[in-house]
């Protein structure tokens, strides 16, 4: 059963009509972890904005459990949990009074639905006196996701949560969400990071309001293309520079400490790229094998 179905959503800015999402259209099964994945400007907050019946869209349709965002915005709002990217609780307010609005917005209370944040809640329990403001990224990330769940939603869109967030915390969090899917409810989450993508069951890779390709995180790699090498040298912008200059070269970009390096025809042997840079100057040479990631596959899509 799909739990959220999208058909060519579509959204403008300002007197210019800037297009921020554009044409979209994906569905979400019941008790899936879907990713919405891409960099800042793509699309992705708009898109949760319209699923949420916090904008109008101004084309195309779409439903969550059912409901359509637009005719039965009230419906939706008492069934989805949201957890926008900006920190939106009440600063002044205690984790535990936070809490305790939350519930009673929702009308129901902390004890009726303790269960459901148990495992998150517990974590931040000792500190239920202290104010939100006051708060580590992390905590304020777990006080938003048991606010966003108390008051027992079947679909949660959780808005790029791990943004600002130390690596400890962000593995804790998708741990959290592991958990959670095994309760039946259904997540969609957007993030930046392409190191996140393989967490989720499918994904959206989407740039300029547009999606790029939708799949399992394995078939997305699986299905990259062309033969990847990753190529390093002791000065990396000038590796960058001549390798822009080779004449086979489809296209090349810096991945950590090494270059990822694409040529035409897949037909470029280690060997002969060491001895071309080599040539040119560069030391510390080493050029291997490798295997394509989520980010390489969203690259090679751009192009």
């Amino acid at each position: 059963m799909e739990a959220v179905v999208v058909k060519n959503l579509t959204k403008t800015y300002g007197k210019e009509q800037t297009v921020a999402v554009d044409d979209v259209s994906f569905s979400v099964n019941q008790g899936e972890l879907f990713g919405l994945i891409g960099p800042d400007g793509a699309g992705k907050t708009s898109i949760f904005r319209m699923l949420t019946t916090l904008l109008l869209p101004d084309g195309g349709s779409a439903s969550v459990d059912g409901h359509d965002i637009v005719k039965d915005f009230r419906a939706i709002r008492s069934s989805v949990g949201y957890m926008p990217g900006k920190f939106s609780l009440y600063q002044d307010l205690t984790i535990e009074e936070n809490l305790h609005f939350f519930a009673t917005v929702f009308g129901t209370t902390i004890e009726e639905n303790y269960h459901l944040i148990k495992d998150i809640y517990v974590q931040i329990e000792p500190f239920k006196s202290r104010r939100a403001g006051k708060l580590s990224g992390g905590m304020k990330q777990k006080l938003a996701l048991c606010c966003a769940l108390i008051h027992q939603p079947t679909t949660l869109f959780l808005d790029e949560p791990t943004t600002g967030v130390d690596p400890v915390s962000r593995k804790e969090f998708w741990e959290m969400l592991k958990r959670l899917k095994e309760q039946n409810i259904t997540i969609l989450v957007s993030t930046p990071y392409m190191d996140e993508a393989s967490l989720c069951d499918r994904i959206a890779l989407i740039q300029g309001g547009k999606i790029l390709s939708i799949d399992k995180p394995d078939n997305i790699v699986n299905g990259y293309p062309d033969t990847l090498l990753a190529v390093k040298a002791d000065q990396m912008y000038r590796l960058l520079k001549v390798l822009e200059k080779h004449p086979d070269m489809l296209n090349s970009y810096a991945f950590g400490e090494y270059a990822h390096a694409v040529f035409a025809n897949g037909q470029m042997q280690p060997e002969a790229l060491e001895s071309y840079l080599h040539a040119h100057g560069l030391s510390g040479v080493e050029v291997l094998a490798a295997r394509a990631t989520i980010e390489d596959s969203f690259i090679k899509l751009l192009h």
